[in-house]
């Protein structure tokens, strides 16, 4: 094999090896809301229009954690798992689950990229959290502790 051959192979694996180690460092890291809306506080988060909760099936709770998964994605029942589990264990705690192929204009108005994410929704219907990938129950528990009495 030639040297440019040589070469351009390496850098394919050190660039797939970087991509890999980044992703599975903000896999399931929650983070601040990712949506600009008319009604944004920097401590409060992004108010959802009620219309669009309603449409996405989401009641009042003191906290709501709002996933939206595909059929066939893996990642999608661990965070069902896990969601519904912290939920179980905290009282005032929804879990609602959307299938985002089923709700592509929801998905585009919130800036959904991949499956799964997670919302963490106050009382009032403010996206405080937003976690893609697998988020861990004691983190999970940390983000919800604020919003509970």
């Amino acid at each position: 094999m030639d040297p440019v051959g040589l070469l351009a192979v390496a850098a394919v694996l050190v660039a797939g090896a970087v991509l890999g180690l980044w992703r599975r460092r903000r896999d399931g890291r929650l983070a601040g809301p990712a949506i600009k809306g008319q009604d944004q506080d920097m401590t409060d988060g992004v108010r959802l229009e009620p219309a669009l909760l309603t449409r996405l099936g989401v009641e009042p709770a003191p906290a709501t954690l709002l996933q939206f998964s595909t059929a066939f994605c893996a990642p999608c029942r661990a965070v069902r798992r896990v969601s519904t589990e912290v939920a179980e264990l905290l009282p005032g705690v929804r879990h609602v689950e959307v299938d985002a192929e089923s709700h592509l204009d929801e998905v585009r108005e919130l800036g959904i990229w991949r499956t799964p994410t997670l919302l963490i929704l106050d009382a009032e219907g403010r996206e405080v959290r937003r976690a893609t990938g697998v988020p861990t129950k004691p983190h999970l528990i940390a983000a919800l502790a604020d919003l509970l009495p």
